[in-house]
């Protein structure tokens, strides 16, 4: 049974930084395209950045430049790196594995709220 449980969130200014974990469990870590989620209130959820295997990473031109995903096979862990925080990266995010139809994933874990505000 997939298990994916974020962590990291908070309350931060403007400008400011956090990294979110999220751990995995349940699939074969290794073989998965793993991506980071985000759902802001009122809005659909949008993938945020994916990561391969073998660490090459692809990003929403909303985050490029601000965000770095990154991931331990060993701790079947993935990370996100956010840096320029702005108000409208307020969102609840979420990990899960990256397909092309992800939005028609049934499971989804219970995410990590970022809130940026002064």
């Amino acid at each position: 049974q997939v298990q994916l449980e974020e962590s990291g969130g908070g309350l931060v200014q403007p400008g400011g930084s956090l990294r979110l974990s999220c751990a995995a469990s349940g699939m074969d870590f290794r073989l998965n395209v793993m991506g980071w989620y985000r759902q802001a209130p009122g809005k659909q959820r949008e993938l945020v950045a994916s990561i391969t295997s073998r660490g090459t990473s692809t990003y929403a031109d909303f985050v490029k430049g601000r965000f770095a995903i990154s991931r331990d096979n060993a701790k079947e862990t993935v990370y996100l790196l956010m840096n320029g925080l702005k108000p409208e990266d307020t969102a609840v995010y979420y990990c899960n594995r990256f397909v092309d139809n992800w939005r028609a994933m049934a499971y989804w874990g219970k995410g990590t709220l970022v809130t940026v505000s002064s």
